[in-house]
Formats: structure tokens, sequence, C-alpha cells
């Protein structure tokens, strides 16, 4: 496999997994959060990943919500989170994803344990060698400890079911060094919605953006849209808008500047009434406070809000 197996590009969030108010899965407001996704114009989207809360759910919940999400192949593309600790359980995971004929998977590296070089490479290839589908590798060191280096992105490259990476990391000159290094074998995401990158795309470098939640619908998508297009000039407008959530919401490291990412994501889609549940603990709602404060963001760039029940 390689880039060619797969047409995956634009935007692709990672989306948040809708629970009760009681913690349980609601395969009803999922059904109901995809239906608009897809409406909103999704090039794809990712279930269970950090967004998507995997670090609180069962194998069982997993594959459930992978089934579900299945049903949705005609709309957009459809990959599987299967970040794990150990290659076998990730390999659980990717099986669960093949029953429900997702397109592929995403893997981080194994979290918490700080993985060295060598393993982080023999994860991967024993991950690849477990699956039949698409691997994308996902470069995510504020939630791995570890920042994957151009090269290590390069020969992770190499492995035979890795079709793309996802790179978040700080660093954009490394961003940059991987991207030339890599672009040629495998789909590469993470280009940012600004103006440096939009001439990167226009370019023919990097294939999109595998972003978080998808609170702004579809302006998110329409910057890529619009670059197919060739219209620069709306691209970036709609990039603009994106910046704004980043910037009044999560800092450079992505991480959250109050409250956290999935119950930031959850309230800004609520708020326009989309059906995108409630945290799982640990994790805790906003505050009051922390909801205005997405409230007034959503505002300023237009977008009329509904009352949270």
């Amino acid at each position: 496999m390689d880039r060619n197996t797969v047409d995956w590009h634009g935007y692709i969030p990672a989306i948040t997994t809708p629970f009760t108010r009681e913690g349980e899965l609601d395969p009803v407001a999922f059904e109901g959060q995809m239906q608009w996704l897809a409406a909103q114009g999704m090039h794809g989207v990712i279930l269970a990943g950090t967004s998507g809360e995997w670090f609180s759910m069962t194998e069982a919940e997993r594959a459930e919500l992978f089934t579900l999400g299945g049903r949705f192949r005609a709309d957009m593309r459809v990959i599987g989170g299967c970040n794990a600790f150990t290659a076998a359980e990730a390999i659980r995971h990717a099986h669960a994803a093949e029953e429900a004929g997702l397109d592929g998977i995403l893997v981080t590296p194994p979290p918490y344990m700080v993985p060295t070089r060598e393993e982080i490479v023999a994860f991967y290839q024993e991950v690849s060698d477990g699956t039949s589908l698409p691997v994308t590798v996902y470069n995510w060191p504020r939630g791995c400890i570890v920042d994957l280096s151009p090269d290590l992105l390069s020969e992770l490259a190499d492995i035979e079911n890795v079709v793309a990476i996802k790179n978040s990391t700080g660093d954009f000159r490394a961003f940059l060094d991987a991207m030339y290094l890599v672009e040629d074998r495998v789909r590469y995401f993470g280009v940012p919605t600004n103006a440096l990158g939009a001439d990167l795309a226009t370019l023919g470098h990097g294939d999109g953006l595998m972003g978080s939640g998808a609170p702004l619908g579809n302006d998110h998508p329409g910057f890529w849209d619009a670059l197919a297009a060739g219209d620069r000039a709306r691209a970036i407008e709609l990039g603009a808008r994106d910046r704004v959530v980043m910037t009044s919401w999560f800092g450079p490291d992505y991480g959250a500047q109050f409250g956290n990412q999935q119950a930031i994501m959850k309230t800004a889609l609520r708020l326009q009434g989309v059906p995108a549940g409630f945290v799982r603990r640990p994790l805790l709602e906003l505050s009051t406070a922390q909801v205005d404060r997405v409230r007034t963001t959503l505002e300023g760039l237009g977008i009329a809000t509904v009352p949270l029940s």
C-alpha cells in the first residue's frame, strides 16, 4: 500500500463520541451527529480518536461505534481510531474496524510509556502485519510525550500498510521537513488553514488536515473545497475563522486554555443544536463561565447558538 491506495484528502476531523449524562454511549446522538457532519460536507471522519475519548471506552463500545460509523461510508471516508498501549490491543480494534467495513485506521505511538525509536518502529510494524486496512500514523506529542522526528516518520512511511501521516507536532520546521521526506509515499495531513497552508496545498504539498470536532461545520472542509476550485481568497477567509477558534480555545501545543478539549468541542456543537452528548468521567463538563466563553466565540463568528439543556 501507499498514498495511491486511498483517496483521503481535505478535512477529516477526529469527532466526538456522544455519551449520556450518566456516561453511557448514546447511539441515537451519534447517528444525529454523523448526519450533521455528512450534511456539512466533511471529507471524512475519525472515530474514537482523542476527541472521541478512546481512553475511557471499552473494546465493545469502540467496536459498536465502528459499526455505527460504518453505515456512513457512502457519505464520507470513515477511519477508526485504534490507539492502545499494546500492538495486540490495537490489532483487536483494527479487526473490529475491518468487520465494520471502515476505510482505514489511525494509530498513535503507545501513550504514557515513552517508547524508544526501535520500539515505535516495531509497534507500527506489528500493527501493520496484523491488519489488512490502510494505516495512518499519528504523531501526537502532547498526548504521547514523544515527537516523531522527520527521519523516523520517513522510516514508518515505508511500512507496508502505512498510507498516511497525521503530524500534530508543534515544531513547524520539523513538520515541513517530514512533509518533503514522505509526501511521495504517503498522504500527509496537518497543513495549516492559513495563507501559508493555502500556498503549500496549491503547490501540491500536503493532503489536508485531520482536525478536531468540526465545530464550525462546513467552514472546515470549505477551506479545501475552495482551494480545489481555485478560490484562494475564499479559502483564506474560511481558514481565518478556524484560526479564531484555535487561538481562542487552544494553545500552541493544541492543549485547551480552559476545561478540556472534548468538552469544548461537545459544547460548541451542542450550542448549535448538534447532538454531541456529554463527556465521560474523569473528564468534566465546562462551567457556566466556560460555556459562555465558547458561546461568545461562536457568536462572534456569526454562528447562531441555542440554550443548552
